[in-house]
């Protein structure tokens, strides 16, 4: 597949997942299946309230997450992934390959920096 610079669409999927807290949203969605929102934050104690709420409304303005309320007292809402959203899964593997490969990279880099000063 020939990607031309010019017509490139990186920055669109980059658009959907750049953030600290998406992907890993995405993630419990995709392993763990249907949440509710104190289900997420308890996966995710550093995250805050206001984030995370932030990270799935734009998800689900996306279609990359479904939100379903169900009319009751209190208010019960759940989030899963959408089939839209399941294509990420590969993508999402790959990223985490890619970064795991690259904190290695960098431990190594450093260890041999730290090596060669220390001669």
């Amino acid at each position: 597949m020939e990607i031309k610079p010019e017509l490139c669409k990186v920055d669109e999927a980059l658009g959907i997942l750049v953030g600290k807290w998406k992907p890993i949203i995405l993630l419990h969605l995709i392993t763990e299946g249907t949440q509710r929102f104190s289900e997420l934050k308890r996966l995710m104690p550093d995250i805050t309230q206001k984030m995370l709420t932030k990270q799935l409304r734009e998800l689900e303005d996306e279609d990359i997450i479904n939100r379903v309320i169900y009319p009751q007292v209190p208010p019960k809402v759940e989030y899963s992934i959408s089939e839209y959203g399941k294509s990420l899964q590969p993508v999402l593997a790959i990223m985490h390959e890619w970064g795991t490969g690259h904190a290695t990279h960098i431990e190594k880099k450093r260890i041999s920096q730290n090596t060669s000063d220390a001669l």
